[in-house]
C-alpha cells in the first residue's frame, strides 16, 4: 500500500493580522500547527516567509521544504509547552562551552583556538557579565556559579521563537557564547560558524577532505544560518 501525501489543495497563501502577531491563511483558511494549534507568529515578516514557502509548494507537499513553517511549529507545539526545560537546556552548554576547550597539542591548533575563540570569551565577560575559564584537554572543568547564572537568565529571558532559534544555534555549534553572539549582532552567522568549525577545519586540513563528512557540515551550517535567520525575522 504507497503512503498517503497531502496535496497542495490551495491557491494562494496570504498573511493576516492576528492576536498577538501574523499568521498565514490558505484561501482564506488560518494555517495551524501539526497539534492544531494556530500557527501566530510575532511579525509580519516571518509570516512573509511562511506564506512564501506553502506559496512555492507544488503538487505534493514537502515540509523540508518549508524550514520557517517548521521552526515556527516547533516554537509553537514543543518550545512553548515546556519553555523552561528548554531554556535549562541550553543554558546548560555554558557549563561546558565548546569555546573554553583547548587543544594541548599541536601548538598550532592550540594557537588558532586562542586567536579565534578568546576574543568571544572576552566579550562574555564584558557584554554578558559571564566570565568562562578556558582549559586544556576536554576533561570537565567547574564554571564561575555566577557566570553560569548570568547567562541561565540571559536564555530563560528569551520567548519562545528566539529559544527556539538559540536552540538550533547553540546545539549546532557546540557554544552558548556563540549562539547569543549570533543573537546579538556580534558577528556574522557565517563568520561564527566559522569559528565553531576551528577543530574540523584542523582536521581537514591536515587528513584532506571526506565527502561524507563534508556533506554532514554542509547541511548544519545550512541550518545554523536558518537558525540566525529565523531569529532576525522573529524580532520586530
Amino acid at each position: 500500500m504507497s503512503e498517503w501525501k497531502a496535496r497542495r489543495f490551495w491557491d494562494a497563501a496570504t498573511v493576516e493580522k492576528a492576536d498577538q502577531g501574523h499568521t498565514v491563511h490558505l484561501d482564506g483558511r488560518p494555517v495551524r500547527t501539526p497539534a492544531k494549534r494556530p500557527l501566530v507568529v510575532p511579525t509580519e515578516a516571518l509570516a512573509r516567509e511562511i506564506a512564501a514557502e506553502w506559496d512555492a509548494q507544488e503538487g505534493v507537499i514537502d515540509p523540508r521544504a518549508m524550514p520557517f513553517t517548521q521552526s515556527a511549529n516547533a516554537a509553537i507545539d514543543k518550545v512553548a509547552v515546556q519553555k523552561d526545560e528548554v531554556a535549562d537546556m541550553i543554558a546548560a552548554y555554558g557549563e561546558s562551552d565548546l569555546l573554553c576547550y583547548r587543544a594541548e597539542a599541536p601548538a598550532e591548533l592550540a594557537a588558532r583556538q586562542a586567536a579565534e575563540w578568546t576574543p568571544y570569551l572576552d566579550w562574555a565577560e564584558s557584554d554578558l557579565s559571564a566570565p568562562l575559564i578556558a582549559v586544556n584537554g576536554v576533561m570537565p572543568h567547574p564554571q564561575d556559579p555566577r557566570a553560569v547564572r548570568a547567562l541561565r537568565e540571559r536564555v530563560r529571558a528569551q520567548d519562545i521563537f528566539a529559544l527556539t532559534a538559540l536552540h538550533d544555534l547553540v546545539s549546532l555549534s557546540g557554544s552558548l557564547i556563540l549562539g547569543l553572539a549570533a543573537q546579538m549582532g556580534r558577528a556574522a552567522p557565517e563568520e561564527l560558524w566559522r569559528v565553531s568549525r576551528v577543530d574540523e577545519d584542523w582536521q581537514r586540513e591536515q587528513w584532506g577532505d571526506d565527502e561524507e563528512a563534508a556533506a554532514l557540515a554542509a547541511r548544519k551550517k545550512a541550518a545554523f544560518l536558518h537558525a540566525a535567520r529565523f531569529f532576525v525575522l522573529s524580532r520586530d
